[in-house]
């Protein structure tokens, strides 16, 4: 499963077009409602494709693609390479069209999720470190800063990089560091 960051205010002009599933007919075949204003789809070498916008408005998607002798006999059938490079390519320009960003641009959001979500770890570990460490931080402190890092690991858990990092901004301002 994937996620992937959304343009702001695609979800709406997707869902006021036709849903997700008008947006897959364009591109797969034997495209079919799914739950949460998803779809199911397949074409080509992507033999099962599902996605939905989550309620964070992130597109989750999931891809069940050939392998093995199946992607072989894809492979080796008349037509074959051709149907693989045009299941790539309509699989790309799907997620063009579903997230409002190129392929580059996605790159960059997941990178970008990525350090946020990185230094939110860090920022927890150093404020263990300094509560383990320090002699003049009150219990109230502590207390606070404790609670902010069971928010901080929730947000993470949920996937939410931009919230943690926040929080985890908060975090470093009541330490101090």
């Amino acid at each position: 499963m994937e996620r992937f960051e959304v343009k702001r205010g695609l979800v709406k002009q997707v869902d006021s077009q036709g849903g997700l599933e008008g947006l897959a007919s364009e591109h797969f075949d034997e495209v079919h409602a799914g739950g949460g204003g998803g779809f199911g789809a397949s074409f080509g070498m992507l033999k099962n494709i599902s996605a939905h916008y989550s309620d964070d408005g992130k597109l989750v998607v999931e891809v069940d693609q050939l392998r093995g002798e199946e992607l072989n006999a894809l492979l080796e059938s008349e037509g074959g390479r051709e149907r693989a490079m045009e299941s790539r390519r309509r699989w790309s320009e799907f997620l063009d069209a579903a997230t409002g960003y190129n392929g580059k641009q996605r790159g960059d959001k997941a990178k970008e999720q990525t350090k946020k979500l990185t230094k939110s770890k860090a920022a927890i570990k150093m404020a263990h470190k300094i509560m383990s460490l320090s002699s003049s931080l009150s219990d109230e402190k502590i207390k606070s800063a404790l609670e902010l890092i069971a928010e901080i690991e929730t947000k993470l858990d949920e996937g939410n990089a931009t919230r943690a990092m926040s929080l985890s901004d908060k975090l470093n301002r009541l330490l101090g560091s």
